[in-house]
Order: structure tokens, then sequence, then C-alpha cells
């Protein structure tokens, strides 16, 4: 499983970003309110973090300590990790395109609004730096029995 690559993030960031100032301008276009997040989303995000950290935490100590661990359980916390990223990636882009939305506007916005935005900016990013940790604690050491290719086919004739 290859890491997760900042330009997939970045990628995730800016159309999640368009998606935050498009589903504002529609409801602002509509008569609606604006979207604002509760304020409890950053602390979900937060926890999902630690939640990512503490699943691939045993992951770093066997691998530092040398004992073997079970490679289905690393991977299901480096899947976990990467998900993570993703979603931190993604929360943080459309919490940007709600909070520049509110800014370009020619009304000043609400104190409780731009801090929910800054929160859930904030937590993302938090998120996505504890994902890619989390991810780099589930890196495992290459087994010695992979040094040798397993692909070549034995030589007909025994090799003459």
């Amino acid at each position: 499983m290859r890491r997760t690559s900042a330009g997939l993030l970045l990628l995730l960031a800016l159309l999640a970003a368009g998606g935050g100032f498009l589903l504002d301008h529609l409801l602002t276009a509509s008569g609606r309110v604006t979207f604002t997040p509760s304020l409890l989303l950053p602390v979900l995000l937060l926890l999902i973090a630690a939640a990512s950290l503490g699943v691939a935490w045993p992951v770093r100590r066997s691998v530092r300590s040398g004992v073997r661990i079970d490679p289905f359980r690393a991977l299901r916390a480096a899947t976990l990790a990467r998900a993570s990223s993703l979603l931190g990636a993604i929360m943080a882009g459309f919490g940007a395109g709600l909070l520049v939305f509110l800014l370009s506007r020619p009304v000043d916005p609400q104190v409780g609004s731009t801090v929910a935005m800054l929160a859930l900016i904030g937590s993302a990013i938090v998120l996505t730096i504890a994902a890619l940790v989390a991810e780099q604690f589930c890196t495992l050491p290459k087994d010695p029995d992979d040094s040798e290719p397993r692909d070549r086919a034995p030589e007909p004739g025994g090799g003459h």
C-alpha cells in the first residue's frame, strides 16, 4: 500500500473548498441562511485523530521492538490513517470554502460563524497531520523472505 500523496490531499482540499463556497453561494442565492458547521464537528475530528494515532501506536511499538505483528492489523491501522487523512483534507477545504464565502460578502460575518469555520479548519489540519503520522507508524519493515523474487520459474531441463 502506497503512502498518501500530498498532491491528492491538496486536490481534495481544493475541490472541497469549491464545494463549500458553492454551497454557501447557492444557499444565499435561494434566500436561505449560510451553512455554519456545529462546534461539535471539530471535536469529532480531533477524536478521530486521537483514534487513528491510538490504533497505529501498537504497530509502531512492535516494529521498533522487532516483535512480529499481524500484517492485517497493521493494514487496518494504515487504512484508517489513510481514510482519516483524506477526511481531514476534505473537511479543511470545505471549511476554507465556507470561510472564503463569508469573508467575501459585503456584510460582516458573525463572530460565531467565523470561529466555527476556523475551528473546523484547524481541527481538520490536525486530523490530516495526525493521520499522516499514524500512516508513517504503520510502515512495516520488509520481510527477509521478500528480498528474493518469487516470480522466477525454475529453468526447464534442470538449468543446463
